[in-house]
Order: structure tokens, then sequence, then C-alpha cells
């Protein structure tokens, strides 16, 4: 089995969001702080974590309380490591990109620099085992199919799709991440469910909610 993975000064991004294993993430930047992580990471191909904020706000605010003139901001430990996969500059100071969530970690250390920027020291966690859809759970991977197929049908752009390729539609971690995509649930919710390292729990969560929501019997 390999060592955990083990990152010192991992650039974080605290966004009112929870990013799953897999997932995809759309980002317009207009921050400095920002603008310099992204530049960096799609020059040497590092990824940067994703965290999810419990106070404050994803644009950094000024405070005449905090002693540093500026408003407190507080995130989860645990995070999903991101990896730009696709970028656009349409006018000067603004970036458009798409990241793909990866690996999980947990912070064990942080700071934030004197521009702004929050970073870590992180330890990886176990990724999901892969685990087969049982059949009683078989009817959340066929909705989810069939939410799939609805999208294709609309014929969106590829990097628009919400849900990447490839589908993993017999596994329960891949199945369970990706209606917490597509979901509108409380992002405390999300980062719960995010943190669990029982992804047949996680699934059969996540059908309980279809089931209480009606999408599914």
């Amino acid at each position: 089995m390999a060592a955990p993975l083990s990152l010192s000064s991992l650039p974080l991004f605290p966004l009112h969001t929870v990013l799953f294993p897999g997932g995809t993430l759309h980002l317009q930047i207009f921050e400095v702080r920002y603008l310099d992580l992204m530049n960096k990471c799609i020059k040497t191909g590092a990824p940067f974590g994703v965290v999810s904020l419990v106070e404050g706000q994803e644009v950094r605010q000024r405070s005449t309380e905090a002693g540093d003139g500026f408003a407190s901001e507080r995130f989860a430990d645990v995070g999903t490591l991101a990896t730009v996969t696709e970028w656009e500059s349409p006018q000067a100071g603004l970036m458009k990109v798409r990241c793909t969530g990866g690996e999980r970690f947990r912070i064990a250390r942080h700071s934030q620099l004197k521009h702004g920027l929050w970073v870590a020291d992180v330890d990886g966690l176990a990724a999901d085992t892969g685990v087969p859809v049982p059949d009683d759970l078989q009817v959340i991977a066929d909705a989810l199919d069939t939410v799939l197929q609805g999208l294709k049908d609309q014929d969106l752009p590829p990097a628009q799709m919400p849900v990447q390729p490839p589908y993993h539609l017999q596994d329960c971690g891949w199945v369970a991440n990706r209606w917490c995509d597509l979901l509108a649930l409380p992002p405390a919710l999300k980062q719960s469910l995010m943190q669990l390292e029982n992804p047949l729990l996680r699934l059969e969560l996540v059908g309980d909610m279809l089931t209480k929501g009606g999408i599914t019997p």
C-alpha cells in the first residue's frame, strides 16, 4: 500500500462549497491572491486545496474590528486537492478555470501569507475503497444514469457538463459523490458526507435524501 500523501505549504482556496473527489469545479477568479495561485498551478501542474468556509466570505473583506484590517476566515480541516484542467483569461484581471477534484486531505497546520493566501501542511486521506453498488441500492445508480442521459440530450458543451466522464455507475463512492455534486445540499451536510470513510454508508445516506425528495421510490 502506498504511503499517505503529505504536502507542505499547500495553497488553499476556501469556498462556500465542497469539492468531492472526481468532481468538477468552475471558478471565476479576479483576486490577486488567487490569480497568482492559478498562474503558478497552470505553469507547474501543481494542485491546490479546496476547503469549505465555515466563517467569512470567498472574497477577502475589510473589517474595522479585526486587528489586521480584514474579516476573519475559518474553514473545515478536511478538503480536496484540485487540479486545473481548462482555463481562459477573457480579459485582464479575470480568469475562468475548470478544476477536477482529487485526493482528500486533512490539515495539520495552516497559516495566512501577507497578501491573504492561506497555505497548509496536509496529510492525505485514504481514497474510497471500490465497493459495487448492491442490488437494493441500484435504483440510486439508475436514477443518476437517467439524469446524466438527460444532460447529454440537452447538447451541452462537454466542458459545461456538471459530471465528467469516465462514468463509474457501479461504484458506490462515485455514484454517491456525483449525486452530492448535483444536489442542492447545505455545505455543512456535503462536508460531512465527503468526510465519510465508508462509501457504502455515504450512498445509503444519499439514497435516503433522494427518497425523501421524491427522486427515487
